[in-house]
């Protein structure tokens, strides 16, 4: 049994090592052969797909995230289907496991790992080998007699004992040097993931169904030992943990800090205010001589009860953020604080108030802490059944698409990149004063991570947007849209970092 392991292509991705796929290459390594498609270094991946399927390869196994992945994903499942009937299509990822209803009654995804993998799929592929039953496989989503069966989740396992990244394996099928790009972290930046899941329960978060407030992270040793390989073998200079909390144990973090301090290294990661606030200040000063340049935070909103009502858990306050960037800034460290707008309420005008709290308080967080990144997103749903965020959605009349054809559509696009929501309680005027507030605000305060803005570029910006921004004047800015798309500004939340 051979295996084909497919990365769709991302906007947002398309320098980053294929970490998904390698972990699960790593997970059947040895076992059975396997062949690593990159949809993001291929100019027509289906070439490469169809040839790997004539050449006896019977499983097609595919990572799929919300938004430009299905772009890929859809199309060329289908296109599988269609074709090579006899082929077996697993899905795994955010989508797949939050949307498996309509993934699965497609009728062209025959399996979807619903979490880690590591254990899951060379389980289920031993059982297609054997013809044996999967019920008894943790993990797993399928359909059985027209019903959707769901097993049970898996214990996490321990990262440590998990099998080594096949780097080597990688560099056969795409060189490791088209995966370090330049960034404004360095000029050959590397992707790595540290840990899986997140200790909370955040109601809007893609995370929580899959990992139910559980998380696993690899020891400071072994994160050095697979950067170290990359900066000694490849020349990385630079590294983004896209894990979904880097930062929940000091512990680790001071450990892995004083590890890569002799490399000279800038480094980024995700974490939580309430969790690295309770860092100790000789923390905070070791991670910034170790090369930490920023960390992104979800600051969420500017209501307390609103982040009570999200299930943020934790501790975090709005008054907690505030001191929070005021004491990044005394390290030197980039708050990259990530705001969610447009948020459900009873009623519209709660809605629109609440609109405009929120960014009268990134003006506060501005005022206090300058440097501090924002990062706008209009609220999407996610299927978190049971939370109270996502009854409220419900009852609004807001569903998700029923046909996985559905998802194609530029509106779905759209909405996966929480850009363009179709919820029904945001009006096209709230959603306008939305993005015309982040195109002022970008344009007032640029992005650090946008380093092909030179100085007199940014002053430009800053001279045409200040009145608008005095005044909360972001009615149609479309001399600053116009600037923006002249220069071609980047959104690092929807483009990356890495620069062509």
């Amino acid at each position: 049994m051979k295996v084909i392991l497919f990365n769709p292509r991302s906007a947002r991705a398309k320098h980053r090592i294929p970490n998904s796929i390698l972990q699960v290459a790593a997970s059947i390594s040895g076992r059975w052969e396997y062949a690593l498609v990159d949809g993001n270094l291929e100019e027509d991946p289906w070439e490469k797909i169809e040839k790997f399927i004539r050449d006896g390869y019977t499983i097609f196994g595919c990572t799929v995230m919300p938004g430009p992945q299905l772009q890929q994903a859809i199309p060329y499942t289908l296109k599988v289907r269609e074709k090579y009937p006899e082929v077996i299509n697993v899905w795994g990822g955010y989508f797949a496991a939050n949307q498996y209803p309509s993934v699965l009654r497609s009728g062209v995804v025959d399996f979807v790992i619903n979490g880690p993998g590591d254990e899951a799929f060379p389980k289920l592929l031993k059982a297609l080998e054997t013809n044996e039953a999967v019920d008894d496989i943790p993990n797993l989503i399928f359909m059985k007699e027209g019903k959707v069966i769901q097993t049970p989740k898996a214990a996490m396992p321990d990262q440590d004992t998990l099998p080594q990244l096949p780097y080597t394996s990688l560099n056969r099928f795409y060189p490791i040097k088209k995966y370090l790009g330049k960034t404004f972290l360095g000029n050959r930046t590397a992707a790595y993931h540290s840990s899986m899941g997140c200790p909370f329960t955040c109601s809007f978060c893609a995370v929580v169904p899959l990992y139910n407030a559980r998380w696993k992270g690899k020891s400071a040793d072994l994160i050095y030992h697979d950067i170290k390989y990359l900066i000694d073998q490849h020349g990385a200079d630079a590294v983004e943990f896209h894990d979904n909390n880097f930062f929940v144990s000091e512990k680790r973090t001071v450990a892995f800090s004083k590890l890569i301090q002799k490399e000279k290294i800038s480094w980024w990661g995700e974490g939580r205010i309430d969790t690295i606030d309770k860092y100790h200040d000789e923390s905070l000063a070791l991670m910034r001589d170790a090369g930490c340049k920023m960390i992104f935070f979800g600051a969420e909103t500017s209501n307390d009860e609103l982040l009570k009502k999200m299930d943020k858990g934790g501790t975090q306050t709005t008054e907690q953020m505030k001191q929070f960037a005021a004491r990044l800034k005394k390290f030197n460290i980039i708050p990259e604080y990530s705001f969610v707008l447009g948020f459900p309420a009873d009623t519209p005008e709660q809605v629109e108030q609440q609109i405009e709290n929120d960014i009268a308080y990134i003006k506060k967080i501005k005022n206090i802490n300058p440097e501090t990144e924002i990062i706008i997103y209009v609220y999407s749903p996610v299927p978190v059944e049971g939370s109270a965020m996502y009854e409220m959605v419900k009852k609004s009349g807001f569903h998700f698409p029923e046909k996985l054809e559905d998802w194609l559509q530029p509106t779905w696009l759209n909405f996966d990149l929480r850009k363009n929501p179709l919820t029904p309680w945001l009006t096209p005027r709230m959603i306008d004063r939305i993005k015309g507030f982040e195109a002022v605000l970008n344009a007032r305060y640029p992005t650090v991570s946008d380093f092909r803005l030179t100085p007199w570029k940014k002053k430009v910006l800053r001279y045409i947007s200040s009145a608008r921004y005095e005044r909360n004047i972001f009615y149609k800015p479309y001399e600053i849209k116009a600037l923006q798309r002249l220069w071609k500004y980047r959104q690092p939340e929807v483009e990356g970092f890495v620069m062509e």
